[in-house]
């Protein structure tokens, strides 16, 4: 019997790193996501530009999540033997992947917001500081119940903070941090004349689309495998996230009047806002949720564009990821309810809460990050070098070099 117990257990073991693994790897591929929506909405002249610096923040960001930031966010390192790290299949290093392709996200995020004149290296500076400070303080404060914070909700409104997959943790943090950081940053030269906007049309849509498209799938992996756990695996947490999208496309649909950067964002503004409360929310509310963030990323994106000169953010993520994030935290307080066909368990005032410090945190870390590294060293590229755009300038090549043989 006892070796039967044992088989079970290591059965169990290997299915949870398995799980977690699939997981980790789904996320992973996400970032290919970001390349190419970014490539596809960047003019010509800056799409290299946008391919390195995703490929390059995911190595500064694992490297620097490493060695620093799940031990600020979880108390853990990996100084160990092999030996010891391998144990129960090796299941805490692929936690370790899973959580820092999260990790890896916020940089990815905030390159779309600042994109097309940035420099390079302390772009990387600012990202590490990012990843090894910002973010995993937060993440820590909700995922690991450090310092107390969670205790003090519960006992005061009588639930924790909710945010299953990320909405605060991931898409907002993220969000907020490149709020900070494109005013920072200012707007790309020739962008507004005589204070009116002047487009600049996304450079290839098949691209874009193909990133919404790589997002949108690796997003089941992003929000179903966030159980960490075999037996916690839920098909409502799938449901949910397909009703979100799906309601992120039909708003985006009709409010961006079949505009096709609006119809490819529309489905990740309903994704990023129902990681939250996924697990929690019934299906009908989870649509509503998406819904809302179709419409309320497009109305915010076309709002902002025209009317703030200074703010330009060229993939629209402080609308997506920090907006419908932080609507994303209040809908799982609103829809996770059992008044409104959810599951129960949250409270709307530690939604509120924990939103609002989500967004403290990561405007106050953005703005110190961001002002400290351009003191030492500048952000912004030169007039002459973003006319010239960022391929040439930073990487001495271009996406179609017509000139070689």
């Amino acid at each position: 019997m006892e070796s039967v117990q044992n088989h079970v257990t290591a059965l169990l073991s290997g299915a949870d790193t398995l799980f977690i693994l699939l997981g980790a790897i789904m996320v992973f591929a996400m970032h290919a996501g970001f390349a190419f929506l970014e490539v596809g909405t960047v003019r010509h002249k800056n799409q290299v530009n946008a391919l390195v610096k995703i490929m390059s923040d995911f190595g500064v960001s694992a490297l620097v999540y490493f060695f620093f930031g799940y031990w600020l966010a979880y108390g853990v390192t990996f100084f160990d033997s092999a030996a010891v790290l391998a144990q129960n299949n090796g299941y805490e290093l692929v936690k370790f992947f899973f959580l820092m392709t999260f990790a890896a996200a916020i940089p990815a995020i905030i390159s779309g917001g600042v994109a097309e004149r940035a420099r390079f290296n302390p772009m990387l500076i600012a990202a590490a500081l990012c990843v090894g400070i910002v973010y995993p303080f937060f993440e820590g404060l909700i995922w690991n119940g450090n310092y107390g914070f969670q205790g003090w909700l519960e006992n005061s409104f009588g639930a924790s903070f909710h945010d299953f997959a990320g909405s605060i943790v991931v898409h907002a943090v993220g969000g907020w941090i490149a709020f900070a950081a494109i005013i920072v940053l200012g707007s790309r030269n020739g962008r507004y004349r005589g204070d009116k906007l002047v487009a600049f049309a996304p450079s290839n849509i098949p691209l874009l689309a193909l990133g919404a498209w790589i997002l949108s799938i690796g997003w089941f992996g992003f929000n179903v495998m966030s159980a960490q756990a075999i037996e916690g695996i839920s098909g409502l947490v799938a449901m949910n996230s397909l009703m979100a999208m799906v309601g992120g496309i039909i708003s985006s649909l009709i409010i961006g009047k079949k505009d096709p950067g609006f119809i490819h964002n529309g489905p990740l503004a309903g994704l990023v806002a129902v990681c939250a409360g996924s697990d929690v929310m019934h299906p009908i509310g989870a649509l509503v949720t998406g819904l809302i963030a179709g419409g309320l990323f497009v109305w915010l994106f076309t709002y902002v564009q025209n009317k703030f000169t200074s703010f330009d953010d060229v993939l629209g993520v402080w609308p997506l990821h920090g907006v419908c994030g932080l609507w994303g935290g209040l809908a799982a307080g609103i829809f996770g309810l059992e008044s409104f066909g959810g599951l129960g368990g949250v409270s709307f005032m530690s939604q509120l809460i924990g939103s609002l410090l989500g967004i403290t945190v990561a405007v106050i870390g953005g703005f110190i990050v961001y002002k400290s590294v351009n003191k030492f060293a500048p952000i912004r590229l030169s007039e002459e070098e973003e006319f010239n755009g960022a391929d040439v300038t930073i990487h001495r090549i271009g996406a179609t070099n017509l000139n070689n043989n």
